[in-house]
């Protein structure tokens, strides 16, 4: 199966205190005790960010280690990340995330990943990059469209419900046409994809939710979609 998992927010680095997205994440592995990757590039491989990571994961049953373009560890960035069993990309400014990416193969080598079975996961940055296009704040001076990689068909918008611009700008884009209709997640809530299909939406706070926006008659509009809480009333979707 081709398994990406993408979050609008959440997980280790927003509610540390809330492991019901990356238990989620962990549980899509086929290894029982996963070997479970980070990639900061987005951050520019904060080391905090990196730090947060193995403090989180290595209370959870997987091996973590993660991947920087700012300190290559190993010349082999290609078997390295194809050795993985989930690869989670972290939050910050997409568009170098992508340069960098295409600039090292990274892209080329993720494609390969996840043909191969690695489980792909992130947040923010890390959840537009896998779509035909998002919405970014990449260039510092307000949100606007940004072409990504393609793996997976339309647009994203991430942090629905957790950024005060965030709605209406993906809204105004798709009514524009700058951007084609896609899925927006709230903070909480995560798209899971299989071979290309939305399969299901999960979340880590009763609130969370996700929707699909397309431009009908001149305007956007939203449709939410069934959202499955992780936690104790987790079955009953909204």
């Amino acid at each position: 199966m081709k398994q990406i998992i993408a979050l609008g927010g959440g997980g280790f680095s927003m509610e540390p205190e809330n492991d019901l997205l990356d238990t989620y994440i962990l549980s899509q592995a086929a290894a029982a005790s996963p070997k479970i990757c980070f990639i900061g590039t987005a951050s520019g491989d904060a080391d905090s960010y990196i730090e947060r990571f193995y403090q989180y994961f290595k209370q959870m049953d997987c091996t973590p280690s993660h991947m920087s373009l700012f300190k290559p560890h190993t010349r082999d960035i290609e078997g390295f990340l194809l050795d993985q069993d989930i690869i989670y990309v972290g939050g910050g400014n997409t568009k170098n995330l992508l340069i960098l990416w295409k600039e090292w193969g990274v892209d080329r080598i993720l494609h390969k990943a996840l043909a191969k079975g690695v489980v792909l996961a992130g947040i923010s940055a890390g959840s537009i990059c896998w779509f035909e296009e998002g919405v970014t704040d990449s260039y510092g001076d307000g949100l606007e469209p940004l072409k990504a990689l393609g793996f997976l068909k339309g647009s994203n918008c991430p942090h629905y419900d957790g950024e005060l611009e965030r709605r209406p700008s993906y809204n105004s884009f798709i009514t524009s046409d700058e951007l084609s209709a896609g899925c927006a997640a709230d903070d909480g809530a995560a798209l899971h994809f299989i071979d290309g299909k939305l399969e299901k939406i999960v979340s880590s706070r009763s609130h969370a939710a996700a929707y699909f926006v397309e431009k009908v008659d001149g305007k956007a509009v939203e449709r939410k979609l069934k959202t499955v809480y992780l936690g104790i009333n987790e079955g009953k979707g909204s």
